[in-house]
């Protein structure tokens, strides 16, 4: 008997090996001419230091560059999927289906990230020519890593599966927990956020000082953590308002002037709380001609919508930031080809452009969501006012609850346009049947694919591709 079970554990490794070994091994780790141990591939501090860059390299994936900012602002009513991608057409109407390859390529990135962040966890300490001091920071900054990542794919997909464990090898003695790893089950969205919240708040007390702009640092965590409690099930308002008053006492403030964020001459700049550093080496950050540019038809084309709320509220600064417009040799039926709207917040195309993860105006909004949730209108018309005032937009007060959420809501999507937030507000704050139902086109007729938005749509669908290689996977509602 344990002769076969050995036999079926080498005969399923293969399979293992043939179907996962190419996803999260062969082609993401440094290259180095280093053996690697098979008990411990971080077995030196260099091992350890590779793995550590494997994962701020994944900033230069195609998820940050391209994909979380599609997901974020081409389902909503900032933007349209744009350029000729049909993929990405079914994320802007509503319609994904369960073989949208999009969606299978974003699951299968954030398991391939965390898979990254799983082996400093579970193998640093085995680096015997590492201090224990740097042994710690780098488990605080993988378990930061990947707390965002399991927060993006609950946030997409709801229930998903809870994996802490990367395999090198199996064997007999591995084996059962092997496959509950690589093969995974769904795990409620109340567990998932009680691991999200278990590894931010464990990585505090070792995380890199919050000047550290460019690492997973406290301030990330502490970010993080007002956002989580902000949108898990049952929110809770005052964690998120402590959490938050901890990114401010970090010594952030706003820059005085808005456009500073995105000119890349202020880059780690006093409102950056984490970002993503372009110039470093192990980042090619490629991304900005897919937005910019006239040469073809780009993604993430600012909708009519956005362009008529900057417009109406005068906000000329944010606007002139956020959109750029040219004379174009397309058009489509949003727009004209003489006056072709782009997204403008990344504009360096020569590969070193930085992107923000977190950055204060983001927290100081979502203080002022929870001070609306708890009652206290005045403190959050002053932190919203805050926002405003550097754009030289007039005061606002708040009379209800409703009237405030709306006016988090409405800061938020002219602040944080183009960032990778809208999709994830609106569905935290409720209101995107609501507001999604009746986005409209230049004219003011409401765009036909809106009637497709319903509540199963907030979800994603499982990819039909994970369900085909693993069985223990069930799909959602709708789909």
């Amino acid at each position: 008997m344990k002769i076969n079970k050995i036999l079926y554990s080498i005969s399923i490794s293969a399979l293992f090996l043939t179907a996962v070994s190419c996803e999260r091994y062969l082609d993401t780790e440094p290259i180095s001419d280093q053996t690697v141990d098979v008990n411990n591939p971080l077995s030196t501090a260099q091992r350890a230091e590779e793995a550590m860059t494997t994962i701020y390299s994944d900033f230069g994936n195609e998820y940050w560059q391209l994909d979380y900012l599609l997901n974020g602002d081409a389902q909503t009513d900032i933007s349209y999927a744009g350029a000729d991608n049909v993929q990405n057409f079914q994320q802007d109407e509503y319609r994904i289906l369960a073989t949208n390859t999009n969606v299978n390529r974003d699951w299968g990135y954030l398991s391939n990230f965390m898979d990254h962040c799983n082996k400093i966890l579970n193998y640093v300490d085995g680096a015997g020519d590492l201090s224990t001091v740097r042994k710690n920071q780098m488990k605080a900054e993988a378990s930061i890593f990947r707390a965002m990542y399991l927060f993006h794919m609950v946030q997409l997909w709801g229930d998903v599966p809870i994996v802490t464990k990367s395999f090198i090898t199996i064997n007999s003695d591995n084996f059962d927990e092997a496959y509950t790893q690589l093969y995974p089950k769904r795990q409620s969205v109340n567990d998932v956020y009680a691991q999200i919240i278990s590894d931010l708040e464990g990585a505090i007390a070792n995380a890199p000082a919050s000047s550290e702009k460019y690492k997973a640092n406290k301030g990330a965590a502490y970010a993080l953590l007002a956002k989580v409690y902000a949108t898990k099930p049952n929110p809770d308002w005052a964690k998120v308002k402590q959490y938050s008053d901890l990114v401010i006492s970090q010594g952030y403030s706003l820059l005085p002037v808005y456009d500073h964020l995105f000119d890349s001459n202020h880059e780690g700049n006093a409102e950056s709380i984490f970002e993503a550093n372009g110039n470093a080496s192990n980042i090619w950050a490629w991304c900005t001609s897919m937005y910019v540019g006239t040469d073809w038809k780009k993604f993430n084309t600012p909708s009519n919508d956005l362009i008529k709320t900057y417009n109406d509220a005068g906000d000329i600064q944010r606007l002139n930031t956020t959109v750029k417009f040219s004379a174009v040799g397309w058009s489509d039926p949003y727009w004209s080809g003489n006056n072709f709207p782009f997204m403008n917040k990344m504009r360096l195309t020569d590969g070193n452009q930085n992107f923000y993860i977190l950055r204060l105006s983001d927290i100081l909004l979502l203080k002022a969501e929870a001070d609306v949730r708890t009652g206290d209108f005045s403190g959050a018309a002053t932190l919203i006012n805050q926002v405003r005032t550097r754009v030289a937009l007039p005061a606002i007060t708040i009379t209800s609850t409703d009237d405030g959420i709306n006016k988090v809501l409405a800061e938020r999507k002219s602040e944080l346009a183009f960032e990778g937030h809208r999709w994830f507000d609106l569905k935290r704050t409720g209101k995107s049947i609501s507001i999604l139902s009746q986005q409209k086109n230049g004219s003011g007729v409401i765009l036909p694919y809106t009637s497709n938005i319903n509540q199963n749509r907030l979800l994603w669908p499982i990819p039909q591709a994970q369900l085909d290689k693993n069985q223990n996977l069930t799909q959602n509602s709708g789909y």
